[in-house]
């Protein structure tokens, strides 16, 4: 029987010919990742562990991005016991507040060429799981796994089962990445890809942008995937070739394709035509709607940004639909740019003066507002529309708030007509 894009990636990191369904192995890794949430609790089980390095500073990446700025004490604390011991360990990749390559952790990796195809990710965050779309195999663990990591560059895995998801045909103006994966969570569930590898493949593949594809990736997660995984084509090679092209041109990647014979527990085929705005209503990813069938619901904020939505891309499709608008008097309007990379370019291209012009607020990278950390935290009673990735009771603030998953066009649609709306209306 034939391997999975994944399950090549891993037989070769493990040091095997093949790997099966099921097989537990010890794999290679690439690189490692870490937040300012996850780290401090690794670093504790780090020191317990029997060694006093990391197996490797320059594969093992710090990130500052999901309580910063920091907003109070504790979490002040938490940034600080990550920066002694990034600076204690000499870490190449420890990414501060305000430095030109800082921001969000799944947005600077990929931007920043730090995960090529072929390569092996873990991270201490679930929406690892994003640098499928450059074709690597990337999956969220927890902190302990997480030590472990970053003192033996390696970890085990149960090698997943693979759903293939046939897409065919283009998507609709205003039609995104983030209405693709919405789609795709609404019909299997929260658990419908439970520990298996989401698989793209299909004639549509090449109309989906490389900030589609991270999106649909990233929210993997959300119907219970190992991981998601796109096969590397025109598209990729020109994105790697831009932001690493040093490694691009030394050849330091590996390009798997999924053998014709490769075992498959689902198929799942999608006609990117027939996907329409979508809307994830509370208080889970899967309880989607077409947005222009829920037009009534009145919010309070909308938030553009995250992980899922904060690249540059995101950014410009923000400012087309604002552009000479007026964000609703009964809205906030949040704008976070993925990046310090992703802000600079926005001001430099006019984008921030056209949502200062339109009534937002212009945030600071930071995951912030997401896991209702701040910048934005919703009060009782409120409704948000986001661009973010979960939905969950709670999630953005007050157990009796709520949050509306959405694509940039209808968040953005939204902000200004006061209401869930769609870009047709405006």
């Amino acid at each position: 029987m034939g391997m999975t894009i994944t399950q090549k990636i891993l037989a070769a990191h493990a040091g095997l010919k093949e790997v099966t369904a099921g097989q537990l192995i010890e794999a290679d890794l690439d690189k490692v990742l870490g937040n300012d949430v996850t780290t401090p609790p690794a670093i504790k089980v780090f020191a317990k562990v029997g060694t006093d390095k990391v197996y490797d500073k320059d594969r093992v990446l710090l990130i500052q991005d999901h309580f910063t700025p920091n907003k109070d004490i504790k979490s002040a604390e938490l940034a600080r016991c990550m920066r002694c011991f990034a600076h204690e360990q000499e870490i190449s990749h420890y990414y501060e507040l305000g430095r030109s390559e800082m921001g969000i952790e799944h947005v600077i990796l990929p931007d920043n060429g730090l995960v090529f195809p072929g390569d092996t990710v873990i991270g201490a965050d679930s929406h690892t799981c994003t640098y499928g779309a450059v074709g690597a195999f990337s999956t969220g663990v927890g902190s302990t796994d997480l030590a472990c990591a970053m003192a033996r560059g390696k970890t085990w895995f149960k090698v997943p089962e693979a759903i293939k998801v046939v897409l065919t045909g283009k998507m609709k103006p205003y039609v995104t990445g983030k209405d693709v994966i919405l789609h795709i969570i609404g019909m299997i569930g929260v658990d419908g890809a439970l520990y298996r590898s989401l698989e793209f493949t299909g004639d549509g593949v090449r109309n989906l942008s490389m900030c589609d594809r991270l999106t649909i990736c990233n929210m993997a997660i959300e119907c219970g995937g190992k991981n998601g995984i796109f096969p590397v084509d025109d598209v990729t090679v020109e994105y790697i070739s831009k932001t690493n092209p040093e490694r691009f041109v030394a050849g330091d990647y590996k390009v798997y394709e999924a053998d014709e014979d490769a075992d498959y527990v689902r198929t799942i085929e999608i006609d990117l035509a027939d996907v329409p705005l979508t809307v994830a209503l509370p208080h889970l990813p899967s309880n989607t709607k077409r947005a222009d069938d829920v037009i009534d619901m009145k919010i309070d904020q909308v938030v553009v940004g995250s992980c899922t939505n904060g690249r540059i891309d995101d950014i410009r499709m923000a400012a087309q639909i604002l552009k000479g608008r007026k964000v609703h008097p009964s809205v906030r309007c949040i704008i976070i740019p993925g990046s310090q990379k992703v802000y600079r370019t926005a001001l430099d291209e006019g984008l921030l003066a056209i949502f200062d012009d339109a009534g937002c607020v212009i945030s600071t990278p930071t995951c912030g507002p997401c896991l209702g950390g701040h910048m934005g935290v919703l009060a009782k009673g409120e409704r948000c529309v986001s661009t973010t990735n979960r939905n969950f009771v709670g999630r953005m603030g007050h157990i009796e708030s709520e949050v509306i998953l959405a694509g940039v066009p209808v968040a953005c649609a939204s902000a200004v007509l006061g209401r869930v709306g769609v870009p047709e209306e405006l």
